[in-house]
């Protein structure tokens, strides 16, 4: 795997868990729309009494992935970490952290860093090339 699929796994697995907690919200909100005729005209089909129960156990089922997903995100996380706490150059440790584990735009990790965003992506590049070395390897040796 290139070390740049592997950094951004994390985030792609960040951007489903945006999604899931999106569709949970919009799940609620059409859970809290569903209500009971308690009067009014007859209906001419049998209503499900069930209904609200039916969305409540689909929200549960959602929140359960959700928190599987955040578990994995955890987890995929500290293995990241692990991998670019290898990297020797505090300055390539600092832009790796930043884009692959707090999901930094280049602007505010150039911003934050006090370079120009080119400066960071070159190094950013550079960075890369450690990781490539260290998942290749499968050792904590490189060094840059």
């Amino acid at each position: 795997m290139k070390a740049i699929e592997y950094l951004s796994q994390a985030y792609r697995l960040d951007e489903q868990i945006n999604t899931k907690l999106q569709q949970i919200s919009s799940l609620r909100s059409t859970a809290s729309m569903v209500t009971s005729a308690w009067g009014g005209e007859p209906v001419s089909h049998s209503p499900n009494p069930h209904i609200l129960q039916d969305a409540v156990c689909r929200i549960a089922e959602a929140e359960e992935a959700l928190n599987r997903d955040i578990d994995a995100l955890v987890s995929l996380k500290l293995e990241i970490n692990d991998v670019i706490a290898k990297v020797h150059n505090v300055t390539y440790r600092l832009i790796l952290e930043k884009r692959h584990l707090c999901f930094m735009t280049w602007e505010a990790i150039a911003i934050d860093l006090g370079y120009s965003v080119r400066w960071v992506q070159i190094r950013h590049t550079r960075a890369l090339e450690v990781v490539q070395k260290l998942l290749d390897e499968g050792d904590a040796t490189a060094t840059s």
